[in-house]
């Protein structure tokens, strides 16, 4: 039987869907994260507590696991494992990418200089080290500009600004960010670049001996123009001409190899502009994050963990074909800071025609916080249907079906309780 070591940070959505996919492939499964587990101590090497911080502790940890019980593959299930996963690999002799191509895009700038030196397309940009004029370096990139730390994702931290003094602003908020996040804002660089217009597309993909196998070419409807960026409606296939969609993912492949990346999944974000021009904003060497990869199903059924699965193992790659039908996913946004106490017409959203599913992430009584200090979704909504607009028609009716009640912040005793809004009234912020 074939051995995965699976690299889950506690906070990841991932776990359930990985190790479905691992029961389906009968695989044994050792589960790797940044806190120990309840029954950790009965699973024996089955189990194991890594500082991913600390990419050189866990891969020695890694390596004595496999001289006990030697390990088939490593896969990292979200952005903070990547690294892990792929000095792992490197050390062990199992596929995967590079340890120098996954830090580059665990680095927003190391990112951006490498698609520069390959003349990858892209936004201009400037690094602001710690203590620099971000507003003179918005000056030079142009404005708007669009400020994010380097180290953060799913658009966190992320903020536009529109002339020098909001860069600035932008910049002392991502720091009082870094600093929620666990991050030193004294040492941490951020990133400013111009803000490109432009339809936004996201490309999944995986990577076979160094070619892009594209696997699905996502449509976001909703318009990302900022001043925050929480991307929600997500459409499969995409409903953009042929030809431009062919330019996308032909600068997808672009990008993933200027990065140097070789093996395993790849999630991009790119915009197309005036006149038809592709900009690559992000990449990232893992699959779509939270639980949106729930929306694509390829072969007879075999979902992306699956298939990524199977290429870290070496096992037949047959079917990389999506399915027939149109699919989405809405992150369910956060409107307001506070802590969640209900969110009704559940049963309404799943009973609109189209809607395959709906699955809340943040338990009632939980703080929540809308972007660009959250960290989470409220939830994700499924769909399927014949064409990519009744996908999108279903999301948006089933989401005008929730009502989300958060109330006041526990130290916010005096002030009065929020009435429950209507998702389909819950203001979404937008990004790059």
């Amino acid at each position: 039987m074939s051995r995965v070591l699976l690299l889950l940070p506690s906070a990841t959505y991932r776990a359930p869907d990985f190790l479905a996919a691992a029961h389906r492939l009968a695989v044994e499964i050792v589960v790797a994260s940044d806190r120990r587990q309840a029954m950790s101590g009965t699973l024996g090497d089955r189990a194991l507590t890594l500082n991913l911080r600390n990419p050189e502790e866990a891969v020695e940890r890694i390596v004595a696991l496999d001289g006990r019980s030697p390990l088939d593959a490593v896969v990292a299930a979200d952005d903070q494992g990547v690294i892990v996963a792929a000095r792992a690999c490197a050390r062990l002799g199992l596929r995967g990418t590079t340890p120098e191509a996954a830090a580059r895009t665990r680095d927003k700038a190391a990112l951006r200089e490498a698609l520069a030196a390959a003349g990858v397309d892209q936004p201009d940009f400037r690094v602001a080290e710690p203590g620099a004029d971000v507003a003179a370096l918005a000056g030079e990139v142009g404005l708007p500009c669009v400020v994010k730390p380097l180290s953060l994702s799913a658009s966190r931290g992320v903020i536009r600004a529109d002339d020098p003094r909001g860069a600035a602003a932008a910049a002392e908020r991502i720091r009082s960010i870094l600093t929620t996040a666990g991050r030193d804002p004294t040492t941490e660089r951020l990133l400013v670049e111009r803000y490109e217009p432009g339809v936004e597309v996201a490309v999944e993909g995986l990577l076979v001996e160094g070619e892009l196998q594209v696997l699905a070419v996502f449509d976001k409807p909703d318009p990302l123009e900022g001043p925050y960026f929480e991307e929600t409606i997500f459409v499969t296939p995409s409903r953009l001409e042929a030809a431009t969609v062919d330019a996308v993912r032909d600068a997808a492949g672009a990008a993933a190899s200027a990065l140097g990346l070789r093996e395993g999944p790849v999630h991009a974000e790119l915009r197309v502009g005036a006149g038809g021009r592709i900009v690559v904003l992000e990449l990232a060497a893992r699959t779509i994050g939270g639980l949106c990869a729930r929306s694509l199903r390829f072969g007879l059924g075999v979902s992306l963990e699956e298939l990524v699965l199977r290429h870290a193992l070496g096992l037949p790659l047959s079917e990389l074909r999506r399915e027939e039908a149109a699919a989405g996913v809405m992150m369910l946004p956060i409107a307001a800071a506070g802590v969640l106490e209900e969110v009704g017409g559940q049963a309404r959203a799943l009973a609109v025609p189209g809607i395959a599913g709906l699955e809340l992430s943040i338990p009632l009584g939980r703080p929540v916080r809308p972007l660009p200090e959250a960290d989470r979704y409220l939830g994700f909504l499924f769909a399927r249907a014949e064409a990519a607009e009744q996908v999108e028609r279903a999301l948006r009716a089933a989401h005008a079906e929730l009502e989300v009640r958060i109330g006041p912040e526990p130290d916010e005793t005096s002030a009065a309780p929020q009435p429950s809004v209507p998702a389909s009234r819950l203001p979404t912020a937008v990004a790059s």
